[in-house]
């Protein structure tokens, strides 16, 4: 049956559009008895609700079954077929069944029996339809070639794909409509098809005339046959999958800004490490600036930057497209004044990423009054910008902006998303990078500070030193070295090692360096002073178990040390340490 759906219908209620009536439809439990029918189910068999419900399903056969007869279905969750029901009046029908096996909201286990009472034969029309759903189908581009490779037939999708009409492409071969290598590499998957009766599958990445981004397209090509399986043409289905594609581009961005940024504690390789991900996969370039004041500022306010007027940014990273960096207005590690209203005082300002095209009038104001800039811009094309703040733990470190020039397609708002991913990784290693940075210097100052200045001069002996930490990558700790001079003209040597890295270590050494001192100046030997420091060592580390520390520091609450004590008598000349020559004693 025919039916026209008006546009008024399309939001009317079901039950104006479908007729359930057209469907026989019943229920029946696991142990095979009728729980319930439509009006369907009577119309396709006689029988009324008290005739049939709580009835086998079995007495509604033509033949009497037995379970030998009958199909295994008890496992399984669909099943379809032909049965020959007996109809109210006796007679023998055979129709197709469709049945469901299903669990409803009550929690029973039934089957659901399915029958259609009409549209079971094809229709006069049904050509029509098939030949509308290859036309207008909106989810693919499909375009019909013969076994000489020349086009047939193209539906709308494949005109629009490559901006031709189907009489425009009648009789060409797909090189020829396609005049790039995937229209070659198409043509050789046909022939292929034709030799050996087997689909084809290629993803192709072109740009359709007129426009200006390049589309990623999934294509299939399927063989034609006959009923006897002759092949008499070949079905090119090409499905868009630019939004899949660049997805996919996205998610693998982000792998590998993972892997690749924050490999080292050091601000500027760091920033340098987000530039290198971003260009070219995301921008044509990128500059990394961090807060100026950050210079003169050990721990920066936390939120957005509250600013009225103009910021200092200084350049840490950058990267181009291009060899030497052209688009740059500022050398990497210099300072720039920028003005308030600028895209990147205004995304500090604001606390989040803003995109800009280049016709805005806040970059044409910009750059307005900037005539390097402006110079950059109309040089190099730059037709799109992103601003994003790096933040890290609520603090605003500074801005980072992305820039497009050889790249057509301006910004979309996914490009955003994903520059703020990158961004936000690297600002949380930067910002570790910045602290590790600030600590270590302290320690290092601190550590100088303790060790001795300048080396005593003594009449019996030469002393030269040096203190040089072993690498940055372990930070700095508690290594100290001292000379001690004794009565009659002896020297204590002392070389200590305080178990661990940062200011704890360096102020646990400069504890225990005071206390060789202090138990050399009363002209303990050796034995005695190792002793007496091993009890010192004791009661640290019991202290530390006791006050415990903050979360971040890294060291356990034990405190370990190791030390060489050597007293050096000119007159003898010996150097006595504990024991037998010189050893280390450790706690």
């Amino acid at each position: 049956m025919d039916r026209r759906i008006t546009a008024d219908q399309v939001t009317s209620p079901l039950e104006d559009v479908v007729d359930e009536a057209l469907t026989a439809r019943a229920t029946v439990d696991e142990h095979g008895t009728v729980t319930g029918r439509s009006g369907g189910a009577e119309q396709l068999l006689g029988y009324s609700s008290a005739q049939i419900l709580g009835r086998p399903a079995a007495a509604l056969l033509a033949d009497e079954a037995t379970a030998r007869d009958l199909p295994p279905v008890a496992q399984l969750p669909r099943w379809h077929g032909r049965l020959a029901l007996r109809h109210r009046d006796g007679h023998h029908l055979e129709t197709k069944v469709l049945a469901h096996h299903r669990t409803p909201d009550h929690g029973t286990r039934e089957w659901l029996l399915l029958s259609a009472l009409t549209g079971r034969l094809p229709q006069p029309d049904d050509e029509t339809l098939v030949s509308w759903s290859f036309t207008q189908s909106p989810c693919c581009a499909l375009a019909l070639y013969d076994t000489g490779l020349r086009l047939r037939r193209a539906n709308e999708a494949m005109e629009r794909s490559v901006a031709l009409t189907e009489d425009d492409m009648r009789g060409l071969r797909v090189p020829e409509i396609v005049d790039n290598e995937a229209g070659e590499l198409a043509e050789q998957d046909m022939l292929r098809v034709l030799a050996t009766g087997e689909p084809q599958y290629r993803e192709n990445y072109l740009r359709a005339a007129g426009e200006t981004r390049e589309h990623a397209w999934s294509v299939f090509l399927a063989p034609l046959r006959d009923r006897e399986g002759r092949i008499h043409g070949v079905c090119l289905s090409a499905h868009d999958m630019t939004e899949q594609y660049w997805a996919r581009k996205r998610l693998q961005l982000i792998a590998e800004a993972g892997k690749r940024i924050g490999s080292t504690l050091d601000v500027t390789r760091t920033a340098q490490e987000l530039a290198d991900v971003a260009v070219p996969a995301l921008a044509d370039f990128i500059s990394v600036d961090l807060l100026a004041s950050l210079d003169d500022v050990q721990e920066p306010p936390p939120g957005a930057v509250a600013t009225d007027g103009s910021l200092a940014l200084r350049r840490i990273a950058h990267r181009s497209v291009h060899p030497g960096v052209p688009e740059a207005a500022v050398d990497q590690g210099g300072v720039d004044e920028y003005p308030k209203g600028s895209p990147p005082v205004e995304c500090l300002r604001l606390g989040r990423a803003v995109l800009h095209q280049v016709t805005e009038p806040a970059i044409t104001e910009w750059i307005a009054r900037d005539p390097v800039r402006a110079a950059r811009v109309r040089d190099f094309g730059v037709h799109s910008v992103m601003t994003v703040p790096l933040s890290a733990r609520g603090t605003t470190l500074g801005v980072a902006v992305f820039v497009r020039h050889r790249h057509p397609d301006p910004f979309q708002q996914d490009d955003l998303v994903l520059a703020e991913e990158l961004v936000a990784r690297a600002a949380v290693c930067i910002d570790n990078a910045r602290r590790y940075t600030r600590e270590r210097g302290t320690t290092v100052t601190l550590q100088r500070s303790l060790l001795p200045q300048r080396l005593p001069e003594q009449a019996a002996v030469d002393v030269a030193s040096r203190y040089l930490p072993a690498g940055a990558q372990p930070g700095v700790g508690g290594d100290w070295f001292d000379v001690i001079p004794l009565s009659g003209a002896r020297v204590g040597l002392v070389v200590g090692d305080v178990v661990g890295h940062g200011i704890h270590a360096s102020a646990t050494m400069g504890r225990l360096r005071t206390a060789v001192r202090t138990l050399a100046d009363i002209d303990l030997p050796p034995d005695e002073l190792l002793t007496h420091l091993d009890d010192l060592v004791a009661r640290l580390s019991t202290e530390a178990e006791g006050t415990g520390r903050p979360a971040k520091e890294p060291e356990t609450g034990d405190v370990g040390a190791t030390c060489l004590y050597a007293v050096y008598d000119p007159v003898s000349p010996v150097a006595r340490s504990p024991g037998r020559g010189i050893r280390c004693r450790p706690w």
